[in-house]
């Protein structure tokens, strides 16, 4: 599944957030020039007597308040290089200068006038710190740079054009009746068109924060999904901003891929294991099959034919259990007659030693096991238990059900494990180290297979015997009622 630019294909056109903002930047400057330029009409109708005062006063006025926390601001969002960065505020510094030029041509009295002088001389410092920063790749010295250079000369400027504005004031003291009386024509005015200019933004700016917060909430849960473990492919998230919807597409192709990735590591993971069983296979056979020809011969030398032909009889079943037609999942009646097989030939060498009792369900037989699961745990049973234990040994196989689940044990009353080398053995399944290679291998290939939750369990004591516990899910045919069960016991 591929998502192109405009996520589900639906053709919607999208623009970047760059573009939105610059639309309603413009939307928010050009109602306030409007209200601006009404007010200095206004201003400038006064009595011509006082006409360079009242200019020097409004147009004082002009400047932004807000002038350092907002070039403080888009400088910190440059210097960071965050999204909401507009770029650098040069046009903000310029203007700030315009003013200063203007008030300072046309201001006479001598305080004023050297605060003015310093606002226009620390405007111009502060433009060519602007393009120091824009200059400077390091990003800690940029840092220090805004600190140091920025942060300071902002507030120098305000001071100075506040202090601008108190000597000015001085002068209009005595038209403070008049300016009342107009200021209050004026300022009902501006909260008129404040208002409406308010409601409208309000709507625009909730509208524009649903487009973005929506889909950006949506992509958050979706990472979170994604982190715990949710890989399902899923149609991109609609945006109408280019930006997310790109990021969408792009966590979509990105899940999409990793699936791919995933699964085909898990077929590597199963060639990986099915080939370490046929290295397992060709391991085990060749020695046993020496060990059990030279008992047949034995046998045959010592004319013990009939014991003989059971022998030949067992070990081709145990062959023929063993290729099964090339198929690495049989069901459960096949792998028990290979194991019966095996215990049979070993039970001719092993007789003084070796005693065996199978007891698995029969309404268990045709559900499906991984071909060579309990094999070589009744090999490590013989070799590892009751060949260790001085006399007679007992080595039992059961199975039953145990709801959704196949429990089949290996039971020995052989000479059982330490505690520290059981703990080795717990440890080695569980981080999947080669301790033991027969059994390690079947406990890999359950959780390949079955997942997690199944698997190999070892209890075992010392001089009392060791159980394996086998947990598999029940899979494949219904059971036939009415199967065969046999007690191998002799």
């Amino acid at each position: 599944m591929r998502w192109g630019k405009n996520g589900a294909g639906d053709g919607a056109r999208l623009v970047t957030l760059e573009s939105r903002l610059r639309k309603l930047m413009i939307s928010i400057i050009v109602p306030l020039l409007g209200m601006l330029a009404v007010t200095f009409v206004a201003l400038f109708s006064y009595v011509s007597m006082y006409q360079n005062i009242l200019h020097n006063v409004t147009t004082a006025s002009e400047f932004n308040q807000d002038f350092k926390s907002s070039i403080d601001l888009k400088m910190y969002y440059y210097v960071v290089d965050s999204h909401y960065s507009e770029g650098l505020p040069i046009d903000e510094v310029r203007a700030a200068q315009d003013l200063a030029q203007d008030l300072l041509d046309t201001t006479t009295q001598k305080e004023s006038w050297k605060a003015i002088n310093s606002v226009l001389k620390l405007c111009r410092n502060l433009e060519s710190k602007i393009y120091l920063i824009e200059e400077t790749e390091s990003y800690d010295e940029r840092q220090l740079q805004l600190e140091n250079n920025i942060y300071v000369l902002t507030q120098l400027i305000q001071e100075y054009m506040y202090t601008y504005l108190y000597h000015e004031a001085a002068l209009l003291d005595y038209l403070q009746a008049e300016m009342m009386r107009r200021l209050y024509l004026e300022t009902t005015l501006i909260v008129v068109l404040a208002a409406v200019f308010t409601a409208m933004m309000l709507r625009r700016f909730l509208r524009f924060g649903r487009s973005i917060t929506q889909p950006v909430s949506d992509l958050c849960r979706r990472v979170k999904s994604i982190g715990d473990g949710d890989l399902t492919a899923r149609t991109p998230i609609q945006a109408q901003e280019y930006e997310i919807q790109t990021l969408s597409d792009g966590f979509e192709n990105m899940v999409e891929r990793l699936n791919q990735q995933i699964e085909q590591n898990r077929q590597e993971q199963i060639s990986l294991r099915s080939a370490e069983l046929a290295l397992l296979q060709a391991q085990i056979n060749p020695h046993f099959l020496y060990n059990t020809l030279d008992a047949i011969i034995w046998l045959i030398e010592m004319e013990k034919n009939d014991q003989a032909v059971e022998m030949v009889t067992s070990l081709s079943a145990f062959f023929r259990s063993s290729l099964s037609r090339g198929r690495d999942i049989i069901t459960l009646r096949e792998e028990e007659q290979h194991v019966r097989s095996y215990l049979e030939i070993q039970q001719v060498r092993y007789k003084d030693i070796l005693a065996y009792t199978i007891q698995i369900d029969p309404g268990l037989a045709q559900y499906e096991i991984p071909k060579l699961t309990l094999q070589p745990l009744v090999e490590n049973a013989l070799y590892h238990g009751i060949k260790l234990k001085r006399g007679m040994g007992h080595i039992r196989v059961s199975g039953r059900a145990q709801e959704e689940d196949i429990v089949l044990m290996v039971e020995d009353d052989g000479a059982g494990m330490t505690p520290e080398r059981l703990a080795q053995i717990r440890a080695s399944l569980a981080c999947e180290e080669r301790v033991g290679f027969g059994v390690a291998t079947v406990h890999e290939r359950l959780q390949l297979l079955f997942g997690p939750d199944y698997g190999l369990q070892i209890d075992s004591r010392p001089q009392e015997g060791t159980v394996v516990t086998v947990r598999i899910p029940k899979r494949g045919a219904l059971p036939e009622s009415g199967g065969k069960h046999e007690n191998g016991q002799e």
